[in-house]
């Protein structure tokens, strides 16, 4: 097989090796999560935690990390050949762009994953920060649920869980737009240089590389994330939409505070982009070696 021809993976293969690599790194790199969220917090690092119970909030990550990155790749690997076709058949084989088609996949992924991840996400940053009432994973899912604000996706349902939806796409779709197609063309050129496909390790390698470089761009988005999800500023004054944060950011607090948590997150993202993208590749490579 040509080293620059992408091998198109079954759904319930990427599904189940999407699941597993989520699960792998969620839980291998929870700290480091968990320091760049009370960087976030508005209360500061100190009143949010500091170095103390840096594994708060685990159970929630573990609940939610496998059905995500499942529906992320299953998603993502299922819409590749789609969205190639559809350019192939309107723009012509010659015309058609491969970051596109990673870019649009991704996308698409990212909308289907955050409906398990935001919820997730939610409960796991209150659970971070020590916020009142989160002494457990019960409790907080409680507290969450309780939050009726009609602002966020199915209030009147699910209370808070949603809380911070459209901003996490905001985030995550910039993401994958600059992450995936690196992290695909990567492996192309790397295949294209030694003539064989690329090794679980070197594609880990291209997607820590891609994801650094993505999570430093996107640091000021996660931050209006993590302080929508958390609800109130350090003086529990509801925050009321991403417009909102990022003006009382600037006017409170000023510029900088925007690329807070900067430096975990790049180094969680990096790590966990080699440990994530090898993890599933070597998942995906052993699932499809399988016989049938």
């Amino acid at each position: 097989m040509a080293p620059d021809k992408e091998r198109h993976t079954p759904f319930l293969t990427s599904l189940i090796a999407g699941g597993m690599a989520g699960t792998t790194v969620d839980l291998a790199l929870f700290p480091i999560d968990t320091l760049k969220t009370r960087l976030q917090s508005p209360q500061g690092f100190v009143a949010a935690g500091g170095f103390r119970g840096v594994y708060r909030g685990i159970m929630a990550a573990a609940a939610g990390s496998s059905p995500g990155a499942a529906l992320f790749f299953g998603t993502y690997e299922t819409m590749k050949p789609v969205i190639a076709n559809l350019q192939s058949t309107y723009r012509g084989e010659e015309a058609s762009s491969p970051a596109l088609t990673h870019m649009i996949s991704a996308s698409i992924g990212e909308a289907a994953a955050c409906l398990v991840r935001v919820p997730t996400e939610v409960v796991k940053s209150k659970m971070q920060t020590n916020a009142a009432g989160a002494s457990s994973l019960s409790a907080t899912f409680k507290l969450v649920v309780s939050e009726k604000d009609g602002r966020a996706f199915g209030s009147q349902v699910f209370g808070g869980l949603y809380r911070g939806y459209g901003i996490t796409l905001m985030r995550e779709v910039p993401f994958a737009f600059i992450q995936f197609p690196m992290y695909e063309r990567l492996k192309v050129e790397l295949a294209k240089i030694q003539g064989f496909e690329t090794s679980p390790l070197q594609a880990a390698t291209c997607g820590s590389f891609s994801g650094g470089i993505a999570a430093a761009f996107t640091t000021p988005l996660d931050v209006v994330k993590t302080r929508l999800m958390l609800g109130s500023d350090k003086n529990g004054v509801k925050y009321h939409g991403a417009n909102d944060v990022i003006g009382r950011i600037l006017k409170e607090e000023g510029t900088p505070v925007l690329l807070s948590g900067i430096q975990p997150r790049v180094m969680w993202i990096s790590i966990g982009g080699f440990v994530f993208f090898g993890a599933y590749e070597s998942y995906r490579s052993l699932l499809m070696n399988l016989p049938r």
